[in-house]
């Protein structure tokens, strides 16, 4: 097995997808999800476009924010194709 080391894998991408989605249906902008957890919209920005990568706790939070499951994320990318 091969550790996922670049934010193009479509694993990351669908995990991202699912937190987009997520922000989207709940009539979130990314600059007001960037308030919700205390980071610039620069932080969101560079996420949702897949220019950086979320740590554990970092995704943990951005789900807290989101009223969102983190095994939840979790099952969408093991469920992805590579």
């Amino acid at each position: 097995m091969t550790m996922i080391k670049h934010v193009h894998h479509p694993k990351y991408k669908a995990l991202v997808e699912w937190l987009i989605t997520a922000r989207k249906e709940q009539k979130l902008t990314a600059r007001q999800l960037a308030a919700l957890i205390d980071e610039p919209f620069q932080f969101v920005s560079k996420i949702e476009t897949r220019q950086r990568k979320l740590n554990v706790f970092e995704y943990w939070q951005y789900c807290r924010a989101l009223n969102l499951d983190p095994s939840e994320g979790l099952k969408i990318m093991g469920t992805a194709e590579d």
